[in-house]
């Protein structure tokens, strides 16, 4: 008997060192791939992804990296982080909502740079 195929939160963030559209395309792409990888994803496993980022990260959408390597049928959408005082600076997370036949327990969080301590509790 197969498992039921359900919908999973996933969550994932990285830094950038600079606000530049090539910086911001590069580590929004890298998390995106990073992510599929370990959790052995395709597009079509993707129902939907919430990017944001921090107020100091405007160059450009990381929506539209990741539309760059393929995922234009995804909804995808970018919204600004709360701005609390301490939070990491020039900071890009996404949740994804996936398909899925795995536990919670066998999601793979991503955290890349300097996002790797973002959340320690969360399986890696």
């Amino acid at each position: 008997m197969s498992a039921a195929l359900m919908v999973r939160g996933l969550r994932g963030a990285t830094t950038v060192d600079s606000d530049t559209v090539e910086q911001v395309t590069e580590r929004s792409q890298e998390l995106m791939r990073e992510i599929m990888t370990r959790n052995d994803l395709t597009e079509d496993d993707i129902v939907s992804a919430l990017f944001t980022s921090t107020a100091d990260v405007t160059s450009t959408f990381p929506a539209t990296a990741i539309r760059e390597i393929g995922f234009g049928a995804v909804p995808l959408l970018c919204t600004a982080e709360i701005a609390v005082p301490g939070a990491m600076p020039r900071c890009i997370r996404v949740l994804l909502h996936v398909h899925t036949t795995k536990s919670r327990a066998e999601i793979h969080h991503v955290y890349l740079h300097g996002a790797q301590g973002l959340r320690d509790d969360l399986p890696d």
